[in-house]
């Protein structure tokens, strides 16, 4: 189906299932444990053998020797893969560096070779005696360092690197009123609770892999093009996943080495990466610099934006696109966009959650607060005076929708912003300093095809199949909503079977992009049913009514399950969009508010009280997007204060690659969060008139709370995470 335009009926207007808060159908599964993630996928296949994995103990390099004898000998052990035996690899598409590194060495922790034994203790102890020897060279660790040295790169994803509307500079240099700082964010961690973790298992020529991996056809294309095989060949199954935020969005070392260790023990062989190789081998988001420079009128017109970031990557990543959204965000006659790479020798960096928008709203929506009060102007007045309704790099393109306005007045009003006190360090609460900080929410709407497969059968059960995979968001809840609500049955009577590449190829789960397009793409499925349905039982397919199990046409009503018959009835199709992107600009929106106290003598941060304001389309169910984004808002709370990969910049690698060491929130730093969804559709967006949420609330929230604690404290850190030793020297300037 191709999605040019709203149709004039449509089945999910009625809203009889779908927008309702629907508790997820996979919950009791995964609350009483019997949700089989990748690692426990026992049953799947027999005589599994157990595969760990030897990560690099080098940044930059090669191996000068490698002495398995040992390791060979040691009880249990069925194979050992290295480069030397594994055959030749190419590389997949989208991985930046080889994924089983030898004699070159990329990064610090690539793979360099697997044990497969009888038990996961034997491989873990006889990976220990095997011996390697390298070589060091001097490698490019310290993004800082590399700023000088950066260029132009040509990024695959989010648009060109440098973008520049009007003249910039001389708008800047005659602006009365000007801001020009800059900004850094580290290098952060998913920290996903599930490991990367994969089971493989050959049949002759045919690889069938069950693992932990958001993107089912991007893995089968990037491993068959690894391995040297046929597509057709591999098969992925990931049916639930314990978390990803983008960190499994890719092919990983797990499943290679899993493939790799099955193809050389010819038995099945299980593999789950550590948890030191999950910080240093798999994907992270990459440090930023970011600077800033904002020009406006005294009446608070902004005239000139300039946003630069510089970050870095192996050779062959892409660059984190900070400056993505102030291309958007706010209207300014003058305006541009740099985006700088620098080569490094770290592990590769990518997608995390709200790639690009997450670190550059960290930057900008702290420099918009400074421009404020600069300017003598209230934070939420100056954005709102600076809202547009068109793409401000091509003004002849709208938004398809934007509630900018009615988000940052809702979440005003909720919040109680009105109390807050401009001036900074003035409201206490015994030790405590009180302060209150906002910030704008922008991540853009992504439209990609999907499609799926519907079935019905002499049951009236509706059974819905598709590769689209649910990370924790409730996939499976709302692609039954819209399957139930086309076909006029109750939730429980459709099935999802999610996470097979034997099923039609979805959109996948990341960039946001999952809910609208998979259940888009079920919808078209379930119109091409219906169409089969109505044709099967002489009814006319525009004017024939699902509800209540019931097929109808005029005064004639047939049982869904008797249209089946006793072979059951089955449709394909999914949706594509034509050129909506072209013209029109789909983008989400929000504001956060935050409200913190400092300890006015340690310098301890507590985030007392938060809220989310989103206009993201349709809420399909409001029960999982909440969830969404509460999440998002506290992993926001993490990037301010606490997340950070310490680069030991003379080794190369993350020093606090576990969970000991990469400090995450805990339900004790999180107060009670309070969120508004605001009335929208988006029929432009695709036939559900939804688009994602899931990321638009991490967007914004690190600035608002460093906002926040500037509102408390009277201190600007403009380096996150802000940890209290960057505050405690300067707060006794507030007293």
């Amino acid at each position: 189906m191709k999605f040019e335009h709203p149709a004039t009926f449509n089945p999910i207007d009625q809203l009889k299932v779908v927008g309702h808060p629907t508790s997820r159908i996979e919950g009791p599964l995964k609350t009483t444990g019997t949700a089989p993630y990748a690692y426990e996928r026992h049953d799947v296949v027999a005589n599994q053998a157990y595969g760990h994995v030897i990560g690099s103990a080098i940044g930059k390099g090669r191996i000068a020797s490698m002495d398995l004898r040992a390791a060979k000998a040691a009880p249990g052990v069925l194979a050992i893969v290295t480069a030397d035996n594994a055959g030749k690899l190419d590389k997949g598409e989208r991985n930046a560096a080889p994924l089983l590194g030898g004699p070159e060495i990329a990064h610090y922790h690539q793979a360099v070779a697997v044990v497969v034994a009888e038990t996961f203790e034997q491989a873990r102890a006889a990976s220990q005696l095997v011996r390697i020897d390298y070589e060091k060279e001097d490698g490019k660790f310290d993004l800082a360092a590399g700023r000088d040295k950066s260029s132009v790169p040509d990024p695959k994803i989010g648009g060109p690197a440098d973008t520049a509307i009007g003249s910039f500079a001389s708008a800047f240099a005659a602006s009365p009123v000007q801001l020009d700082a800059t900004y850094t964010t580290p290098d952060e961690s998913h920290a996903m609770m599930e490991p990367h973790a994969s089971i493989a298992a050959w049949d002759g020529d045919k690889l069938t892999i069950w693992t932990s991996n958001q993107m089912i056809a991007w893995g089968v294309t990037d491993l068959a093009k690894t391995l040297g095989m046929p597509k057709e060949n591999v098969r992925l199954i990931s049916p639930y996943i314990g978390g990803g935020f983008g960190g499994k969005l890719f092919l990983r070392a797990d499943i290679l080495m899993a493939a790799l260790g099955a193809r050389a023990a010819k038995r099945p062989v299980k593999v789950a990466l550590q948890r030191p190789l999950m910080f240093n081998n798999t994907t992270h988001r990459p440090a930023t610099i970011q600077r800033i420079r904002l020009g406006a009128n005294r009446d608070g017109t902004i005239a000139a934006i300039g946003h630069e970031s510089w970050s870095g990557n192996v050779e062959g990543g892409e660059p984190d696109m900070a400056v993505s959204q102030s291309r958007l965000l706010y209207a300014g006659a003058n305006r541009m966009t740099a985006t700088r790479f620098a080569g490094l020798d770290l592990p590769e960096g990518n997608a995390m959650r709200a790639p690009g928008e997450a670190s550059g709203m960290m930057a900008l929506e702290i420099a918009v607060d400074e421009l404020a009060e600069k300017l003598g102007m209230d934070p939420v007045a100056l954005r709102i005076k600076n809202d547009t309704q068109v793409d401000p790099e091509h003004p002849e393109r709208p938004f398809s929708q934007r509630q900018f306005i009615e988000c940052l007045q809702t979440g005003a009003e909720r919040f109680g912003w009105s109390q807050r006190k401009p001036q900074p360090g003035q409201v206490r609460d015994g030790r405590w300093l009180i302060g209150m900080g906002m910030a704008a929410a922008f991540r853009n709407n992504l439209l990609t095809k999907s499609a799926a497969r519907v079935r019905l059968d002499r049951d009236g059960i509706v059974t819905v199949e598709t590769d689209m995979t649910d990370i924790g968001t409730g996939s499976y809840t709302i692609i039954a909503q819209t399957a139930a609500e086309m076909m006029g049955v109750p939730l429980e009577k459709v099935a999802v079977h999610l996470g097979d590449s034997d099923f039609p190829v979805s959109c996948g789960s990341g960039g946001q992009f999952g809910g609208n397009n998979s259940t888009a793409g079920v919808y078209a499925a379930c119109v091409k049913l219906r169409e089969a349905i109505a044709q099967k039982l002489g009814f006319n397919s525009d004017e024939a009514v699902f509800a209540d199990g019931l097929v109808s046409s005029g005064n004639r009503s047939v049982p869904l399950a008797q249209a089946a018959g006793n072979d059951g009835l089955m449709a394909e199709d999914g949706i594509e969009y034509g050129d909506l992107a072209k013209t029109h600009q789909q983008s989400t929106f929000g504001a956060h508010f935050v409200e913190v106290g400092v300890d006015a003598d340690t310098a301890e941060i507590r985030v007392r009280r938060m809220l989310a304001v989103c206009a993201a389309g349709r809420i399909l169910n409001p029960k999982a997007a909440r969830s969404q984004v509460i999440g998002a808002m506290t992993m926001g709370v993490g990037a301010a204060l606490m997340e950070e990969l310490v680069v030991d910049t003379r080794q190369g690698f993350f020093v606090n690659h576990d969970l000991a060491g990469y400090e995450v929130p805990v339900h004790a730093d999180i107060p009670h969060q309070d969120m508004i969804f605001l009335d929208e559709t988006d029929p432009m967006s695709s036939p559900m008139k939804a688009k994602g949420v899931a990321e638009l609330g991490i967007c914004g929230v690190a600035a608002a709370v460093a906002n926040a604690v500037y509102n408390a404290t009277g201190v600007r850190v403009r380096e996150y995470p802000i940890t209290l030793d960057k505050l405690l020297a300067r707060m006794p300037e507030v007293g």
